[in-house]
């Protein structure tokens, strides 16, 4: 390991499209010493940036968000988005944002400059007199491969299973961590082979248990395109990460068949269980904001 840099992972948002108030939506902060990179715009990011910033963590101060990956175009990842163009910039963000994501990212960035032209024009041209860098975005459309390098990182997509979307993972390798992200995805060999024994492996999940209590429709859905608590244990042992984040967890808290109402705090546990029935490595299941080092 290399002493003179500290990646730590910063859990902006470990929600989902359903509105609980004690998670935003789904983004993650990777920070190498004083730089941050971000992963998904879900609701509230920049707020949630704010908060780590006045937890100590600088580089998430509002003008420092300058680089963002996108895993896919779902609106619980991107809805964020305009906040993460526009707040930085009328708190005198200077440089122009970068972001990196699929097929039709480009697209959306593009609309959301044009419904805020009259906003952008009464700031930069009003009393306001703000700049015209950044608010700029550079967006890079991309594949499989190395989408991104600077001193301090290499961020690799990789393609995971999420129809009907083109949708990507990342691998980011930092001089003393190693760190993957899953994006959504059932489970998935793509993921397995880029991930193997990652220092931390972030991956969504959902609950074994009470997928099965969903009606048909949400049933068919969720087991297509999510990994069930079950299936990440079997991912787990096969990637062997120094540690195991949950994030994006879906609890599905609803009477079981005998009508008895669990709590989401038993339906986690249920879940971490089942993961460490596989895995003996170290399991998080995370909450907005933690740190993990």
């Amino acid at each position: 390991m290399n002493t003179k840099y500290n990646t730590k992972v910063v859990m902006l948002g470990t929600g989902t499209p359903n509105p609980v108030p004690e998670r935003s939506g789904p983004s993650v902060a990777i920070v190498v010493n004083n730089i941050s990179y971000l992963v998904d715009f879900g609701t509230g990011i920049v707020r949630q940036a704010e908060r780590a910033n006045k937890m100590g963590i600088h580089a998430l101060e509002a003008k420092n968000l300058k680089t963002a990956f996108l895993t896919h175009t779902h609106s619980d990842h991107t809805i964020g988005l305009a906040d993460l163009i526009y707040t930085p910039w009328v708190l005198e963000r200077e440089d122009p944002l970068k972001i990196y994501g699929p097929k039709g990212v480009k697209k959306m960035v593009d609309h959301l400059l044009a419904a805020y032209e009259d906003d952008i024009n009464a700031r930069m041209f009003g009393l306001e007199q703000a700049n015209k860098t950044g608010i700029q975005v550079k967006t890079t459309e991309i594949g499989e491969g190395i989408v991104y390098e600077d001193e301090l990182v290499t961020v690799e997509a990789f393609l995971v299973d999420h129809p009907p979307f083109e949708a990507f993972g990342y691998k980011f390798t930092t001089p003393d961590k190693v760190i993957v992200i899953s994006g959504d995805t059932c489970y998935n060999t793509n993921l397995i082979k880029q991930a193997k024994n990652c220092d931390i492996l972030i991956h969504e999940v959902i609950s074994s248990t009470g997928v099965q209590l969903r009606d048909p429709k949400w049933k068919k859905y969720h087991l297509r395109v999510h990994t069930t608590s079950k299936d990440l244990a079997k991912i787990a042992a096969e990637v062997n990460p120094g540690k195991l984040v949950f994030y994006h967890q879906l609890f599905m808290v609803a009477p079981d068949e005998t009508g008895k109402m669990v709590t989401e705090a038993e339906r986690e546990e249920e879940m971490i269980n089942e993961v460490k029935s596989e895995y003996k490595g170290i399991v998080i299941s995370a909450k907005d904001l933690d740190i993990i080092n």
